[in-house]
């Protein structure tokens, strides 16, 4: 059976609930919103802000940590099914700490005094999180055949798409099944000679002969490969931000650090690509450490021998070329709110740079201060230890 499309879901504007009373920070933050495109929704109290989020779906929650209700309004946030995947940001002031926002569930801090420089540098890293999300739960309504493969030797099974998209699919199932459990998935992207083969896991069931399917680890080939295609059959898809520039500082075979101005919060999935001496690497991974205005430590999500190799040869040429700078480029591919995806690759015990990142008690300073300490510690082996990418 060839693929089939139904109807197109329109794409939407960024939208933006604000919780904040402090009139300068409000003609901040609409000048800068603003130019980024951002709609914006002002409530002046945290009721008016409740009530916006039973009633509509916002990209962005951006509250002022001085008003009274804040915790409450992050929390209903997170339970609201429509505004559940929302980028929160939080204004505060320097001596609140960072620990408290973080833990009311905000995923970037813009301190106090707030200027249109600083607002602009967190808003354009919170926008492209923001478009990466709602890009990657955008549907394209198709019905393209299905193979599915039990990986724990049970019979396989052949169904159908009702929709796809970045982040997995729906498919249609027959009576009295309730498949569960991890497969692999194999199918062709309509209109294309390409054949895709995820890992899959059934995430949700529904109420009539319906499931859904969430893809879990896909190669970076196939993922650039199925947002083409996505971009391509969706009329309204909207133009993603540019990649971020920034440095390596620390690599290993797990692991690598960047310096970023507006890092992305933990548990952020990222799209790394990074160049040196005629050599890139592409690679997805997800934020293990922040720290806000300094940088991001990121775990690598394959495992792979292909993938291991690759980063071998990276960290040869930099270690042959020690002033060589290399080319790194990041950008999001959305939150990870399910805890098991977001589980570590490995135990990183034979490599300190993962270590260092489970070390999660530590203090931004203590933090940098380890980090020096691993550049200076001589490998054992080329295999094991984080190599400094520049000095």
């Amino acid at each position: 059976m060839g693929a089939r499309f139904l109807e197109m879901v329109p794409a939407m504007n960024l939208n933006s609930l604000v919780l904040c009373s402090d009139e300068k920070i409000v003609r901040v933050l609409r000048r800068t919103l603003g130019d980024l495109e951002i709609g914006v929704e002002l409530c002046s109290d945290a009721d008016a802000a409740l009530r916006q989020l039973t009633r509509r779906r916002f990209e962005a929650i951006i509250v002022d940590f001085d008003g009274e209700g804040t915790p409450e309004v992050l929390r209903s946030a997170r339970n609201a099914p429509c505004n559940r995947q929302a980028v929160a940001v939080a204004i505060v002031d320097p001596i609140i700490g960072l620990k408290s926002a973080f833990e009311l569930g905000a995923h970037f801090v813009l301190y106090k005094p707030v200027s249109i420089e600083r607002a602009k540098s967190s808003f354009r890293a919170a926008r492209a999180l923001m478009k990466s999300e709602r890009r990657r739960n955008a549907r394209v309504a198709v019905q393209i055949p299905v193979v599915l493969r039990n990986l724990d030797g049970g019979p396989n099974m052949k169904v159908t798409t009702l929709d796809l998209s970045e982040g997995g699919m729906a498919v249609g199932i027959a009576d009295r099944r309730h498949p569960t459990g991890r497969w692999q998935i194999a199918f062709s992207l309509p209109g294309t000679e390409i054949a895709l083969e995820l890992p899959a896991e059934f995430a949700w069931e529904g109420t009539t002969k319906q499931a859904g399917l969430r893809f879990l680890q896909a190669p970076p080939a196939a993922t650039l490969q199925l947002r083409e295609w996505l971009k391509r059959n969706s009329p309204d898809a909207e133009q993603d931000d540019p990649p971020i520039r920034c440095q390596l500082t620390d690599l290993s075979l797990g692991a690598c650090y960047l310096e970023i101005a507006s890092p992305f919060p933990v548990s952020s999935r990222v799209m790394l690509c990074m160049r040196a001496a005629g050599v890139e690497i592409r690679a997805q991974g997800v934020v293990r450490v922040m720290h806000p205005d300094k940088g991001m430590g990121v775990e690598f999500a394959q495992a792979t021998p292909e993938h291991r190799g690759a980063v071998e040869k990276f960290l040869a040429v930099l270690s042959e070329n020690r002033g060589l700078l290399p080319e790194l480029l990041v950008e999001p591919e959305g939150l990870e709110f399910e805890t098991a995806v977001a589980q570590p690759s490995s135990d990183g015990s034979d490599d300190p740079l993962l270590q260092l990142f489970r070390r999660g008690h530590l203090t931004t300073d203590a933090f940098h201060e380890a980090l020096r300490k691993q550049r200076a510690t001589p490998p054992a082996a080329a295999n094991s230890a984080a190599a400094g990418a520049s000095a």
